[in-house]
């Protein structure tokens, strides 16, 4: 019998986007970690907001699943 190898990439990662560009990240990420990948933490420093695809507000610590997405206003 084989085993099944245990592959760190695609089935581990999650596709989130923020402002319409794909990021991949690790499952339990969050509204910040995405932010500092697509390199617009500061944004949120100078007072922008971060929001969801349905337009409410979401904090830096909220947890993201595959397929958030996420707009900076």
């Amino acid at each position: 019998m084989l085993k099944k190898k245990y592959t760190a990439g695609k089935d581990t990662n999650m596709k989130v986007y923020v402002n319409d560009r794909e990021f991949e990240l690790v499952p339990g990420m969050t509204v910040k970690h995405a932010l500092i990948d697509a390199g617009l933490l500061d944004m949120i420093k100078q007072g922008k907001k971060a929001y969801d695809e349905m337009d409410n507000e979401v904090g830096l610590s909220g947890e993201l699943t595959d397929g958030a997405k996420i707009y900076i206003r």
